[in-house]
């Protein structure tokens, strides 16, 4: 873990960054108070950063669940009893990852989680605009296309345009400038400018542009365009941020409703996150799925009892670090550590960082997961991939995450059953000679009653006075309702002229009496 910190010191401080508005935005979106996005952040950071299996994930408070929150809060009668459900939604984790349902990551197809990842470069760019011109009025982390602000993705980008705010566009695109530079040019220039990261010096920049235009009249960034970290005035104060569960609410039925919908949703999201990160990490390591679930259980149990928004691990700050040259999970952990560090000691100065400028690091962190090249490549690859890949696109954008890859899993899923539909069977003409068709007809591996409509449809096709020879030597599965097609066309064979000669490793039967009894003999025998 210790070996690769001139990595991971950077990447983390990056990850630092751009969590940093994302964990506030996120807590105002969702309805709750701002510190407890921070709270999420730090201990998805060192908790489950620790505890976790991945070496490149990073974890914190998710922009998919900021609607679930919203509504819960006013449905379970205020905060506090919510954490109760955060709580239990964090020990409900624990039963899934104990119950290996960690598998289910899986049986995404590749196409949609490369899917996802564009969509969500896309909606990072597209939600990043209106903040990189000094239009606030959407928090960070509200990923949604209908925000909470009653706009939508793209109105919010036009009704930027009437509020554009000098100061805050230019420091954005010097920032931006800063950022180009450094990862097109002085990246690779020697070990100073890899281990002082461009983020690092643009949010500087940002920095000292607010102190010394903050008395223009033209330039100055007005205090609803910075950074808003709350800030405690003692020690009292600090400790009167957190929140904890009202335990008295634990027999109420919505508070489980609400604990499952969270473990349910925030499971998902982490394991659609780490096929997704495990995708983009260049040294291809594995994340263990069941103990990613154990580690995000526990996060979620700690930051529920401590008055924190619930937990996933997160695309954007996962790639992020991916894209800094995070090599192991001490960038994450560092990530968290410089949260807490942050909050505690330098809140004034965090509260000088123009949204702008974090706007301008969240474009090329979009930029970088939505090249325009990946949409090239996925449509050499096929219509079978860049279907699925283009609708979880769509998806993504125009709903959110979750319906995105729903979509894309489900035109993936009829994908699928076309090429069953086609692949069930395979034909081949022998011989037309002395009047008599000769066709064998080898059946697949394994058939299903997908493929009922392409077998039934090559029978009826059969002319009359054909020789046909089925061969089910390579079947190892087939289904009783294509096991009962055979046996009614049976019936149409001797009508048509038509003798079967079966094939299998049982040996070989002419025109089978009963197709029921033969495969039923087959399969104990099996």
């Amino acid at each position: 873990m210790f070996k690769h910190l001139k990595s991971d010191i950077p990447a983390s401080i990056v990850v630092f960054f751009v969590a940093l508005p994302l964990c506030l935005g996120i807590a105002l979106a969702s309805g709750a108070p701002l510190f407890s996005g921070v709270i999420a952040g730090i201990i998805g950071g060192i908790v489950v950063g620790a505890l976790s299996g991945s070496k490149i994930g990073v974890s914190g408070p998710a922009a998919g669940l900021a609607a679930i929150v919203l509504t819960s809060i006013g449905a379970l009668g205020g905060y506090e009893n919510f954490l109760v459900a955060v709580v239990l939604g964090g020990v409900i984790q624990l039963l899934f990852g104990v119950l290996r349902a960690g598998i289910i990551g899986y049986y995404f197809p590749s196409s949609v989680i490369k899917g996802m990842l564009t969509g969500i470069g896309i909606i990072i760019i597209l939600k990043q605009i209106p903040h990189f011109f000094g239009y606030d009025a959407d928090p960070e982390g509200d990923f949604a296309f209908f925000q909470i602000d009653g706009e939508n993705t793209f109105s919010e980008i036009i009704n930027s345009v009437n509020f554009i705010s000098l100061g805050a566009t230019l420091i954005a695109i010097l920032g931006l400038g800063i950022l180009l530079l450094w990862d097109k040019v002085l990246g690779n220039k020697g070990k100073i400018f890899q281990l002082i990261q461009g983020p690092l010096v643009a949010v500087a920049a940002g920095i000292i542009f607010y102190i010394i235009t903050k008395d223009s009249e033209t330039l100055a960034i007005s205090q609803d365009h910075l950074v808003s970290v709350p800030i405690p005035e003692d020690l009292s104060s600090f400790l009167g941020q957190f929140s904890f569960p009202n335990f008295s609410a634990i027999l109420d039925s919505n508070v489980w409703v609400t604990a499952f919908t969270i473990a349910l949703v925030a499971s998902l999201e982490t394991l659609l996150c780490v096929e997704a990160t495990d995708k983009l990490d260049p040294e291809k390591n594995v994340t263990p799925t069941n103990r990613e679930l154990l580690a995000q259980g526990t996060g979620n149990i700690i930051s529920g009892m401590i008055g924190g928004l619930p937990i996933t691990q997160v695309i954007v700050r996962s790639s992020a670090n991916i894209q800094s040259g995070g090599k192991t999970k001490m960038a994450a952990i560092i990530h968290g550590f410089l949260l807490l560090i942050s909050v505690i000691l330098i809140p004034r100065l965090l509260n000088m960082i123009p949204l702008s400028v974090l706007a301008s690091i969240l474009l090329l962190v979009g930029y970088k997961l939505a090249k325009p090249s990946l949409f090239m490549k996925m449509y050499k690859m096929g219509w079978k991939q860049f279907v699925p890949f283009c609708v979880t696109v769509v998806g993504i954008v125009f709903t959110d995450l979750l319906v995105g890859i729903g979509l894309g899993l489900l035109v993936g899923i009829v994908v699928i059953l076309i090429k069953s539909y086609q692949n069930s069977h395979f034909l081949h003409i022998e011989d037309k000679s002395n009047g008599k068709h000769r066709i064998v007809m080898t059946l697949a591996e394994e058939v299903t009653f997908f493929n009922k409509g392409a077998i039934l449809k090559e029978l009826d096709r059969l002319p009359e006075d054909t020789y046909l020879t089925l061969d089910v030597r390579k079947t190892r599965y087939l289904d009783n309702d294509i096991i009962e097609i055979l046996e009614d066309f049976s019936d149409k064979a001797k009508n048509r002229h038509i003798d079967i000669k079966l094939i299998s490793e049982l040996g070989v039967v002419e025109n089978p009496d009963s197709y029921i009894q033969f495969f039923s003999l087959r399969s104990k025998s099996s």
